[in-house]
């Protein structure tokens, strides 16, 4: 028995619900929802990304209703989005808050989200998760610092946190989940994070930061990423979780064994003959009733397909890279030969694990040049999710180079379905310890955390 029945609530769904803030395309959204966990609402800001979301929204309820054939019209382009979103339910799509959070808009949003909680019955926010905009806490933002016109350490985007804080002490769920970049410790030599740990106590959290790595959750790539996690002042389980380690038998070439195959420029939107990797069924990358999509890459010139051609022979035979200055003078067109030499960087298709996919893939794909070198060419946007572990009925809205600014900044939603799973765990331990509490009369009533 869940927490839940024990305060008598209602809630969408089975499971435990969630309110998922600075959402993005909701990678983080997806784990949690494959663990059983339900959405009240999505709070973000990008149009592109939030459009994703409404879409992703809709993938769940026809899903639900067995109407999975409307869903794949819409991605085959054989239903205009008008006509998709005529046939879902208002109450499906409200979820979705494409808003800026600031102090003037966050009363707005509570409101929004108070209705969705009155209108479903739910009495009891559960988790709250998400991660502000990381580039004022990133190593590599902090290095370009000089370059811009606000130092890094008065970027407004530091004190995010205390939008994320004003949602706790509005919502006072039970756990949070905190997700960022690996230098938000280090951030402001280490004022950030101090400020973080001090201002979570004084609202009624205890907190953890541990760093935690996809690879290490079945996600076939390293990426690297701060989880903090809180939890409610004297609860007798919650804490931060153990997570299981898992690590596939698989290649990145298997990965990506069953797309079509592509020359820069070109697209494909059938599946081909080439059979699915055990990995891609098992975790569901890929079912029978997938539609193939954003399978189109970028076109090259015949100079960056030289290039390409070279760094994909030098991984290949041997696992070098290409230094940009080794290259013929008839290849170069950078002025820079000090910095960034590894500008042109293969995917590592024979290893389990690939190198971090980020978000400048949607400048240039010279640093996620796909290993096969009959294709020598970048990885195209579903390629790029797939590493990211999110499944082909997944669609990102918006441009090419909106998809690929999506995919990059997401957090794997193998990885979140992992950290999904252990919450879930911590909040079943402390449920039954209060049923126990209940069952022999003494309740123990719900901590008011402070403001």
């Amino acid at each position: 028995m869940f927490a839940q029945d024990i305060q008598n609530n209602k809630v969408k769904g089975n499971g435990y619900n969630f309110i998922d803030l600075f959402a993005g395309a909701g990678g983080l959204s997806e784990g949690f929802f494959q663990a059983g966990f339900n959405p009240i609402a999505h709070v973000e800001m990008n149009p592109y990304a939030a459009r994703t979301l409404e879409t992703r929204s809709c993938y769940y309820y026809l899903k639900k209703v067995n109407n999975l054939e409307l869903y794949y019209d819409y991605l085959r382009g054989s239903v205009s989005r008008e006509d998709f979103i005529r046939q879902i339910p208002k109450e499906v799509l409200k979820t979705v808050i494409c808003e800026i959070m600031s102090k003037q808009s966050l009363p707005g949003i509570f409101e929004k989200i108070d209705t969705i909680l009155r209108e479903d019955g739910i009495n009891q926010v559960d988790v709250i998760i998400g991660g502000p905009p990381c580039q004022a806490y990133s190593l590599v933002g902090r290095a370009q610092s000089r370059h811009m016109e606000i130092p890094m350490e008065q970027d407004p985007r530091n004190s995010l946190y205390l939008l994320y804080a004003d949602f706790l002490k509005k919502y006072n769920p039970k756990m949070f989940v905190f997700e960022n970049v690996m230098g938000i410790k280090s951030a402001n030599g280490g004022a950030t994070w101090r400020n973080i740990q001090s201002y979570f106590k004084r609202i009624g959290y205890v907190i953890d930061c541990k760093e935690q790595n996809s690879s290490d959750f079945g996600v076939l790539q390293t990426r690297r990423r701060m989880i903090i996690v809180g939890w409610r002042k004297g609860s007798k389980c919650l804490g931060y979780p153990e997570f299981d380690s898992v690590i596939p038998d698989t290649t990145v070439n298997e990965l990506l064994q069953d797309l079509p195959t592509l020359t820069p420029g070109k697209s494909k939107f059938n599946y081909g003959r080439t059979r699915r990797s055990a990995y891609v069924i098992d975790n569901g990358i890929r079912t029978d009733i997938d539609v193939l999509t954003l399978h189109q890459c970028r076109p090259n010139t015949s100079r960056d397909i030289k290039i390409y051609k070279r760094a994909i022979q030098l991984w290949n035979n041997g696992h070098q890279r290409l230094n940009y200055n080794d290259l013929p003078e008839e290849l170069k067109t950078h002025k820079n030969r000090k910095s960034f030499t590894d500008r042109f960087k293969v995917v590592e298709g024979d290893q389990q694990c690939c190198h971090t996919i980020l978000a400048h893939l949607s400048k240039d794909g010279h640093y996620f040049i796909h290993p096969d070198i009959k294709q020598h060419r970048s990885i195209t946007v579903r390629e790029a999710a797939r590493i990211q572990s999110f499944p082909d009925s997944y669609f990102f809205e918006g441009s090419r180079t909106a998809q690929f600014v999506q995919v990059g900044n997401a957090v794997p939603p193998m990885m979140a379905k992992g950290i999904a799973l252990g919450i879930a765990k911590k909040l079943e331990q402390e449920a039954q310890i209060e049923n126990d509490q209940l069952a022999s009369g003494a309740v123990c009533p719900v901590q008011k955390t402070g403001t």
